[in-house]
């Protein structure tokens, strides 16, 4: 082997390791030195911020703190950022990344973190987003922190990738097309380069930050945007309209795992709400199992929903354990009818249909003594009719049985689901339920881990203009149905 050739197979050998090693990342450098403002500058309202006992206070008029300090007068493209925060009840404030120093108004550039545990708006605007949403891009509707306590935001951000933790659980996962759609003055909530800054939203708010910290990060691949350029345009506008696309009717079954459900959720920017069977001989049939159940989904990214199976679910378990679920949601698919039969609407061989009018008259009082009774949130797989009559079911609904059941809904205050699977109710029944000032949800109620993407909800929804105001979600603690209504000692009708 000649000295030539050996220096080469040594520079090759050298260059092949160096490729086999990844890129070290920086080290963690502090943003805040705990002690005053110094490489912040603020805008707009300077006397919003000030610094107390190791820690950034936002409170005051509307104003944003910039940073503009190190080596890069606060620039930065790709990066991890992390800060502890903690909110009083009622706080609004948010962090926002690549954005850029203005005089005055709601930054332009850029995105914003949102940090908003219990801020319900102003006025007649209601504001949903909650702590970690990227604000009217990818928005997150279920509670992800409480105030009062430190909890710790992490972003991440790559080339055209995204991501949000909120203490430790991922709740965005973000990758942002080419041609992302952007109206108006949204053409500059893209990702780019550009300042970090925490916001001061009103007098109201009160929000403190502490132990920011920056780590830079090496260039990247462009990821690949997972879905397609129609369904990203469609949920983004929805996003930015604080439209609420959730699924309050998943279910762990045909293999589905919480981790593959919170990986979809985030890939096409619908929120779940994940809820097992509870009732007799189903999985959850007592408080005890309910408590354990719980222990399983603690802390994870979504809505806790609790299936109440049959009419004798409001004998299995107590109050304080209900009131454990975001929501509770029930059918009519299970009864009994008046010659004693119980039936399971969606197994023929357990349906008994002897004569069609009075089969209805007796499904028509059973939902109404379903929801006016029992402490429900959600009437879900609505107007279910079975295969014996189903395709009867524009003749069977007659005006009459509507409007008993959008009456009943409307004065129970008892949301109603708009099925995907099932593609139900019609919507004739929609428009009816809309204008009686019913709200709505979505719903899959899947069988498998493939579920789709709320079309017929969606296509719903557009025909009748819902906004979201028109929305459920679920109430805060206090006013769940149980805690108001109680549980029946039976049910009658």
């Amino acid at each position: 082997m000649t000295t030539k050739f050996r220096s080469l197979m040594l520079v090759m050998l050298a260059a092949l390791l160096g490729a086999c090693q990844t890129t070290p990342k920086e080290e963690w450098t502090s943003l805040f030195n705990g002690e005053s403002l110094e490489g912040w500058e603020a805008m707009e309202h300077p006397e919003s911020f000030k610094v107390e006992d190791g820690m950034i206070v936002c409170n005051g008029k509307r104003a944003h703190l910039f940073y503009t300090g190190g080596k890069h007068q606060g620039i930065f493209r790709n990066f991890e950022l992390k800060a502890l925060v903690k909110t009083e009840p009622g706080a609004n404030s948010g962090i926002f990344i690549h954005s850029k120093k203005q005089e005055k108004g709601w930054p332009l550039k850029g995105y914003e973190v949102q940090v908003n545990n219990s801020y319900v708006g102003t006025g007649s605007f209601k504001e949903l987003k909650k702590t970690g949403s990227l604000y009217g891009i990818r928005n997150v509707y279920y509670p992800t922190a409480e105030d009062n306590e430190w909890f710790e935001v992490l972003v991440r951000v790559v080339e055209n990738q995204l991501v949000v933790f909120v203490d430790g659980k991922q709740v965005v996962d973000y990758i942002q097309p080419d041609d992302p759609y952007r109206p108006r003055n949204d053409k500059y909530k893209v990702l780019d380069r550009g300042q970090i800054a925490l916001q001061a939203h009103d007098p109201g708010s009160k929000t403190y930050f502490k132990d920011i910290q920056i780590r830079e990060l090496p260039e990247g691949e462009k990821k690949k945007v997972p879905v397609s350029k129609e369904w990203d345009q469609r949920i983004t506008r929805l996003h930015m309209d604080n439209f609420p696309v959730v699924d309050l009717h998943v279910h762990l079954k045909g293999g589905l795992t919480i981790d593959q459900a919170t990986h979809n959720s985030m890939k096409l920017g619908i929120n779940y709400g994940i809820a097992p069977n509870c009732g007799l001989k189903f999985p959850v049939t007592d408080d005890e199992s309910l408590y354990a159940y719980m222990d399983t989904v603690k802390g994870q990214p979504i809505f806790r929903g609790m299936q109440a199976e049959g009419r004798e679910w409001v004998t299995l378990f107590s109050p304080e354990a209900i009131a454990q679920f975001d929501y509770v949601f029930t059918d009519a698919m299970t009864w009994t009818d008046d010659q004693g039969r119980r039936m399971r609407l969606w197994i023929p061989e357990e349906v008994f249909v002897d004569d069609e009018q009075h089969f209805m008259d007796q499904l028509v009082g059973k939902i109404e003594a379903i929801i006016s009774q029992e402490p429900i949130d959600i009437y879900v797989n609505p107007t279910f009719l079975p295969a014996v009559i189903a395709d009867k079911y524009d003749d069977l609904w007659t005006d009459e049985r509507i409007d008993r059941l959008v009456n009943v809904l409307a004065d129970n205050g008892v949301a109603l689901e708009i099925n995907s699977r099932l593609k139900l109710p019609s919507e004739k029944i929609l428009r009816r339920a809309k204008e009686a000032g019913v709200k709505f949800t979505f719903g899959t109620n899947n069988v498998t881990p493939d579920f789709g993407h709320l079309d017929y909800s969606l296509e719903m929804a557009e025909k009748l203009g819902l906004s979201y105001q028109d929305m459920f979600l679920p109430k805060p603690e206090g006013e769940k149905p149980v805690q108001i209504k109680g549980l029946p000692d039976e049910i009658t009708g």
